[in-house]
């Protein structure tokens, strides 16, 4: 069986936490949470969120992605991650932050292998 995402317990302004944990921007999959570190992979407001990104939240179980844009919608999401995930036939949401973590903990609790990148200011 494979290991449940983690939960959320909290977020707001530059913030998130999860399973007690506090992150500025964080990385959710099924059976953990790491800082999502953007230069790593080049992610920035204006490039967006990369695929190598969402590869990591793949590579460990994830069904389906989360993508938070921001609390303002500033952080974009690259054109070649839609078509990764299209190619994969991964299902995914791209949503502001708030509804990104509401989105995240619905599909969590209904037993899903979801994956999340949470983005927590602009």
């Amino acid at each position: 069986m494979a290991a449940a995402p983690p939960t959320i317990t909290g977020h707001a302004w530059g913030r998130v936490t999860v399973d007690g944990r506090t992150y500025k921007d964080v990385m959710l999959m099924p059976g953990r949470a790491r800082a999502w570190d953007w230069n790593r992979t080049g992610t920035s407001h204006g490039d967006g969120v990369q695929p190598a990104d969402v590869t990591v939240l793949l590579d460990h179980g994830a069904r389906h992605v989360v993508l938070s844009q921001g609390r303002h919608g500033r952080l974009q999401i690259h054109a070649d991650t839609l078509t990764l995930l299209a190619d994969r036939g991964v299902t995914y949401d791209v949503l502001m932050t708030d509804d990104a973590v509401e989105r995240y903990e619905q599909l969590r609790a209904a037993g899903e292998a979801v994956g999340a990148l949470l983005h927590t200011t602009c």
